[in-house]
C-alpha cells in the first residue's frame, strides 16, 4: 500500500510566506513611490483627487477635504490621481497649470523616494553587521598571487580597470566583470596614488566560466552612526552604478534579454532569499537584494524613456529650456507608443521567467 505524505499547515505556510513577503515588498516599493508624488503634490497645492494604497477592487475608502483615500484589494502598489495630470484643466490648482519646476519635482519625487528607500535598507543591513567592509586591504591568503604582483597590505583600492571604487561592493563586482584575471588597479599607498597595471589573480574554470580567486581580505570597521551613514550612501552609489552598468551591458549585448527578471522572477528570487535567510538566521543577502531592487526601480523609473516618469521629466526639461511645452498630443503619442513597447517587453520577460520556473 502506497503511503501518501501528509502536508502540514506549517509546511504550506513555510512555502507561502516568503512569496507573500516578496509581493508585499514589491507593493511597498510602488506605494512609497506614489507617496513621493502625493507628498510633493500636496506641498505645491496641487488638487489630488485620489490617493490609493493597493490596486483592484476597493476595500475601504473615505474622503478628507478634496482627496479620496482608498485601500484596495491587491497589495501591489498604488496610484495618485491629480487634477489636470493627463488633460487640460481650467482649475488653477491643476497639475498642468503649475510652474514647470514644481511639476518636475512632483514627478521626480517617486523615483527619488525609491532611492532613499534603498539607502535606508542598506543602513539597516549595515547595522546588523559585526563589521562594515571597506575597500582597504587587511591581509592576504597564503601564497596569494595578487600580493606577488603588486598589491600590499594597507593599500586602499581606488580604481579597478579604470572604474572608481566607492565601497567594498565595487571590488567584487568589478573583479567579477574581468575577462582574464589580469586587473589594473589604482591604490592609495602612504598617502599617494599608485598605479598598478597587470595585477594577476589565480583563476579557475567553473562549468566553462572563468572565476577569479579573491585572495585578499579587506578591513572592517565597527558599526556606528557615522560609519553606517557614510557606508550606506557609498554602497548605495555602488549599487546604483551596478544597475547602470548592467543596463549598458544589456544594450551592448554582453548579456541577453533572457537574463533579465521581471516581476515574476523578482518575486521568486526574493522568496528564495527570504526562505534562506530564515534557515540561516542571516538577513544580509535578503536586505541587499531588497536594496538593489528599490534602487533599480528608482533609477529605471527616472530614465528618459517614454511612459516612465523620466520620459515626462524629459519633456518638462524641454519646456523649461525653450519656455514652451511640447504639444500635449505629441507627448501623448510618444508615451502611448512607449507604454506599448514597455508592456511587450514585460510580456517577453515574464514569459522568460515562467520558462525558468518550469525548468526549475
Amino acid at each position: 500500500m502506497t503511503s501518501i505524505p501528509l502536508i502540514t499547515a506549517a509546511a504550506v505556510w513555510g512555502k507561502v510566506w516568503p512569496v507573500l513577503l516578496a509581493i508585499l515588498f514589491f507593493g511597498l516599493i510602488i506605494m512609497f513611490h506614489e507617496l513621493g508624488h502625493f507628498i510633493f503634490a500636496k506641498l505645491f497645492r496641487v488638487q489630488v483627487n485620489e490617493f490609493s494604497m493597493g490596486m483592484g477592487p476597493t476595500l475601504l475608502k473615505f474622503k478628507k477635504g478634496e482627496t479620496k483615500y482608498s485601500l484596495r484589494l491587491l497589495p501591489i502598489g498604488g496610484f495618485v490621481s491629480m487634477e489636470g495630470e493627463d488633460e487640460d484643466s481650467e482649475n488653477e490648482r491643476a497639475f498642468c497649470n503649475k510652474p514647470v519646476w514644481q511639476r518636475f519635482i512632483i514627478v521626480a519625487a517617486g523615483g527619488v523616494v525609491n532611492l532613499i528607500m534603498g539607502v535606508i535598507i542598506v543602513a539597516i543591513m549595515l547595522c546588523q553587521s559585526e563589521l562594515i567592509g571597506t575597500p582597504e586591504i587587511h591581509s592576504f591568503h597564503e601564497n596569494a598571487v595578487s600580493a606577488q604582483h603588486g598589491l600590499q597590505v594597507d593599500d586602499k583600492i581606488k580604481k579597478i580597470n579604470g572604474r572608481a571604487v566607492f565601497s567594498e561592493y565595487d571590488i567584487s563586482f568589478l573583479m567579477v566583470r574581468d575577462d582574464d584575471g589580469v586587473i589594473d588597479f589604482v591604490v592609495e599607498r602612504n598617502g599617494k596614488d599608485v598605479k598598478l597595471d597587470g595585477v594577476k589573480f589565480e583563476t579557475k574554470d567553473n562549468n566553462g566560466t572563468m572565476t577569479i580567486i579573491y585572495d585578499f581580505i579587506i578591513k572592517g570597521v565597527e558599526p556606528g552612526f557615522v560609519p553606517v551613514v557614510k557606508n550606506a550612501v557609498l554602497e548605495s552609489v555602488s549599487i546604483a552604478r551596478v544597475v547602470w552598468i548592467s543596463l549598458l551591458d544589456l544594450v551592448t549585448g554582453r548579456y541577453g534579454i533572457n537574463e533579465l527578471s521581471g516581476p515574476i522572477g523578482t518575486v521568486t528570487i526574493i522568496a528564495d532569499a527570504a526562505s534562506t535567510a530564515t534557515q540561516q538566521m542571516d538577513w544580509t543577502m535578503l536586505l541587499m537584494l531588497m536594496a538593489l531592487i528599490a534602487i533599480n526601480i528608482g533609477l529605471f523609473n527616472l530614465l528618459p524613456l517614454p511612459a516612465l516618469d523620466g520620459g515626462r521629466l524629459f519633456f518638462m526639461a524641454i519646456e523649461f529650456i525653450f519656455r514652451k511645452p511640447v504639444p500635449r498630443k505629441y507627448e501623448g503619442w510618444v508615451h502611448a507608443i512607449g507604454l506599448v513597447l514597455l508592456m511587450l517587453l514585460m510580456v517577453v520577460i515574464s514569459f522568460s521567467d515562467i520558462l525558468k520556473l518550469i525548468k526549475g
